[in-house]
């Protein structure tokens, strides 16, 4: 970060930009081995069947017309269905690209920031800040940030073509027209990718003002010069110095620009009302004042880049000291830049790139729970470093002072390539990054209830309920954990509480499908598959093709004993061109034809499962119980173990298992597995009825002495 840049030859700026690439490359390979998340990434790739139906004409249409996530963003949608097509549901591959786009994007900036200012090395190690600060590590390792990396990417070739067409027009050069085309087209996809470019026309009439120095208020008439330009010889006189533009043509320059900020703005906002992200719960005062609040502290961020989570949650209002210390700080800087705005006009840019290009992220239109978000910062976080780096590069008069600033510079990109990489190790999968959000933030119910989700995902639900729990104790209202316990007490056989929390659930939110399609299956656990049937049926008229929702119908009209309409709708579940859980179908179908007396098509069912993906606990276990029936308590036996081997937390398999024991007269063995049956699941009165009865007609042998 010198006062006085080396040659800028085209061999320096290559070579810079492919370290910058390389750099950001290795220091983000961590993100390579992540996971995904249950946190957007389901919404993004892992449960939407139109991305991971790969790019095909069909899904391209879908991509321009699709509102998934609260966005409107078909670039995105179409970056996601190319990495399926390349990777399917391998995450190396998802967050390779992201990596990838992000280490283009950090040459690109220093191409734009070079092309704008002229200063070769402050441009590069503005770069690599931007590039290589902890606060980058939630767009680029969250998969389902790809629209952030992929917005940036535009963001910075529409930077680098505007230099190039502010430059082009200042010399009246024949090929400004095609620089002022690509710029809108580079705008134009980096709109397609992230809405939050809108601001863009607003930061390049910014930059008009400083660095491209394109307005009478820009440096003073006798000191006016053109615009930067490769060619170092060409240095104009005053007098000889074009005219700059006045102010209503370089704001009519940009009309195609802000009409397309409109246009954006209008779909966005749209998209979010259609999509439930946009929130009524906080009035205008509040999200005020958490618009001026957030300012402080995404700096404390950037200066101090600790204690970072996945979610800031919104308290819903703050102390009035907090509000007036924030609008007292903002308005201070305001000031102070504004009074500087000849002698030092970079920080009036800088400051106004960061505040301006927050406002669609600041809350004042509130969209989600966060009351600010490290992704946030990705872009606007850029105007704070111009206006600090120019500063300093302003007082490094001498070669002492260069050095001293090149060796701070060099450590601080070292501090911030080491914070990056370990920060990246949250990001790892669902567990690290939530138990990481609830230690360092207050009240995050999302967090205790995502952490709960990744228990259950895990099937451990008993360690998934007191995180469910601890969100509900912060936010009773909180649907989703109310589901999400329902379905966890529902897995380890608390069917009346289970009940409890989805009726909680449908009075919160009566048009909840998972909420009626979970309620379903406990009313048919129940033993009330009519009340189920109920509940399926609302979900099948607003979701026709709901695996899961067929799935349990079928079960409940097996329940009731119409065994050809079950029959029926499994194999229609079975054959939907995007079936996912063919073999959960396949399950259920070979359940009602046991249930049917059918066992010989049951097993049969079972074997086929079983030949393809012989890891099903499940599938070993109901295969399991036809043997049984057909006699055959040995072979059962076998499928059990292989089922408790697959899900040690398997009530259901141990006492399978131990019942199929005493019917081979291996009395002790039986018993212990009906215990273990017993300690997994205390509500089970008819196993502690045979241990009862086991204990008076086999008492246990005695230990040996």
């Amino acid at each position: 970060m010198t006062a006085t840049p080396l040659p800028d030859s085209a061999t320096h700026v290559r070579l810079v930009a492919l370290a910058l690439f390389v750099g950001t490359l290795l220091i983000f390979s961590r993100s390579l081995f992540g996971e995904f998340l249950n946190y957007d990434d389901q919404d993004y790739v892992t449960r939407n069947t139109h991305v991971q139906s790969g790019l095909t004409a069909d899904t391209v249409r879908w991509a321009f017309t699709a509102t998934v996530a609260s966005n409107w963003h078909p670039l995105t949608w179409l970056s996601h269905e190319l990495d399926w097509t390349l990777y399917g549901d391998k995450p190396v591959g998802h967050h390779a690209t992201s990596v990838l786009i992000h280490a283009f994007s950090a040459a690109l900036a220093f191409l734009a920031l070079r092309r704008l200012t002229g200063a070769f090395w402050t441009a590069a190690f503005c770069a690599a800040l931007w590039a290589w600060h902890p606060l980058r590590v939630e767009s680029v390792a969250w998969v389902a940030e790809r629209k952030d990396v992929l917005g940036a990417f535009f963001w910075f070739l529409t930077l680098w073509t505007w230099a190039g067409y502010a430059q082009n027009r200042a010399h009246h050069a024949p090929h400004a027209r095609r620089w002022y085309t690509g710029a809108l087209g580079a705008f134009a996809l980096g709109l397609l990718s992230k809405p939050m470019l809108v601001t863009l026309p607003c930061v390049l009439l910014l930059l008009d003002f400083w660095p491209l120095k394109r307005t009478r208020w820009s440096v003073p008439e006798t000191q006016r010069p053109q615009a930067p330009t490769k060619n170092k010889n060409i240095q104009p006189t005053p007098s000889t110095a074009p005219k700059p533009p006045s102010i209503a043509s370089l704001l009519l320059e940009k009309l195609p620009f802000f009409l397309l900020s409109a246009i954006s703005c209008y779909v966005t906002y749209l998209a979010q009302k259609i999509g439930g992200s946009v929130s009524a719960d906080l009035t205008f005062g509040p999200r005020l004042a958490n618009a001026f609040i957030s300012i402080p502290r995404y700096l404390a961020k950037f200066l101090w880049p600790t204690d970072l989570a996945a979610l800031y949650p919104h308290p819903g209002s703050w102390g009035a000291g907090p509000i007036l210390l924030a609008v007292l700080f903002v308005l201070g800087l305001t000031a102070l830049v504004l009074l500087q705005w000849r002698r030092r006009p970079w920080a009036s840019v800088g400051w106004f790139w960061f505040i301006g290009t927050l406002v669609p992220v600041s809350g004042i239109v509130q969209v989600g729970l966060q009351s600010m978000a490290d992704r946030y910062t990705y872009l606007p976080i850029i105007g704070v470093q111009i206006a600090a780096l120019w500063t300093l590069r302003e007082f490094a008069t001498s070669a002492s002072l260069r050095r001293t600033f090149s060796f701070v510079a060099s450590s601080v990109l070292l501090a911030c390539a080491i914070t990056t990489w370990t920060t990246q190790a949250v990001w790892k999968n669902s567990f690290t990054l939530f138990t990481q959000a609830v230690h360092v933030t207050r009240e995050n119910y999302l967090a205790w209830n995502n952490l709960g989700t990744w228990y259950s995902d895990q099937e451990r639900y008993a360690e998934s309920i007191p995180c469910y729990r601890e969100a509900l104790a912060i936010k009773d209202d909180y649907v989703l954990a109310h589901n999400n316990l329902g379905h966890a007490l529902a897995e380890t056989g608390a069917l009346p509480a289970a009940l409890r929390h989805y009726q909680i659930a449908l009075q919160l939110k009566p048009d909840l499908l998972t909420a009626h399609r979970n309620y379903a299956s406990a009313l048919a656990d129940s033993g009330r598959p009519d009340e189920a049937l109920g509940h399926y049926r609302f979900v099948l008229d607003r979701d026709p093709g709901n695996e899961d929702a067929m799935n349990g119908c079928g079960m409940a009209l097996a329940l009731k004993g119409q065994f050809p309409d079950a029959e029926k709708i499994l194999l229609a579940a079975r054959a939907l061109p995007n079936a996912k859980k063919k073999i959960d179908t396949q399950t259920n179908l070979a359940t009602v034809y046991a249930m049917s007396g059918r066992l010989a098509e049951a097993a049969d069912e079972y074997r086929a499962i079983l030949k393809s993906s012989p890891n099903e606990a499940k599938v070993h276990n109901n295969f399991a119980n036809v043997l049984f029936n057909q006699n055959a308590p040995a072979e059962a036996v076998g499928h059990y173990r292989q089922a408790i081997k697959l899900q040690p937390y398997n009530p259901q398999a141990h006492s399978n298992l131990g019942l199929s024991l005493l019917k081979l007269g291996q009395y002790d063995e039986g018993r212990k597995e009906l215990r273990l049956a017993l300690e997994q699941q205390p509500d089970l009165p008819q196993i502690r009825a045979v241990l009862k009865e086991l204990d008076t007609a086999h008492p246990p042998e005695p230990s040996a002495p």
